[in-house]
């Protein structure tokens, strides 16, 4: 089933360092314009990853969609998820160069293998549909319904990521630089 990050995560309850702000269409025939959040540098968002995955099973296969508008120049994590011991096991960095940080129950892959989108820049400033998706052993991007990049993802066979610890939305634990909208 799908998960509403936002949602998980309590956005519309406009948690510290989030507030409400103009979508991605400001006019859309039928029905109210799209809702976006701006997220502050101050904002601590996270929550248990089993609040995401109540069933407690992350898939071996997902894709992950989202609609962004980052700073320009801004490379960060926009979403994060560690296990119980703090290891970080899926990230997602957008900036001028995408990077799906993956680490299986294996360690796998090693950092060094981490598919990295150097022909896409996601910090100019404007607004950008994305879609992540992993199947198998490979990871791809699409980017504004156009631009598509498929890269390895050296990952285990039967691929885990754990769900007893906490997902962690526009920063890493211990970042310095943290996802901002403009």
């Amino acid at each position: 089933d799908p998960v509403d990050v936002l949602k998980a995560l309590d956005f519309q309850s406009s948690p510290e360092g989030v507030r409400k702000t103009q979508g991605f269409c400001t006019v859309r025939r039928g029905s109210k314009p799209d809702v976006a959040y701006r997220v502050a540098k101050s904002a601590q968002i996270s929550a248990p990853t089993k609040q995401l995955f109540p069933g407690g099973v992350f898939p071996e296969d997902f894709s992950i969609l989202f609609t962004i508008k980052p700073k320009a120049g801004l490379q960060s994590f926009l979403l994060s998820v560690y296990n119980q011991k703090g290891i970080q096991q899926l990230g997602v960095e957008v900036g001028r160069a995408p990077v799906l940080l993956y680490e299986d129950q294996h360690g796998k892959p090693v950092p060094e293998e981490y598919p990295l989108f150097r022909s896409i820049n996601l910090a100019d400033g404007k607004w950008h549909r994305v879609a992540i998706s992993v199947e198998k052993k490979s990871v791809t991007i699409i980017v504004d319904c156009k631009k598509k990049v498929t890269k390895p993802l050296k990952r285990s066979d039967q691929a885990m990521i754990n769900t007893d610890g906490i997902t962690v939305f526009g920063t890493r634990i211990l970042d310095d630089e943290v996802f901002e909208v403009s």
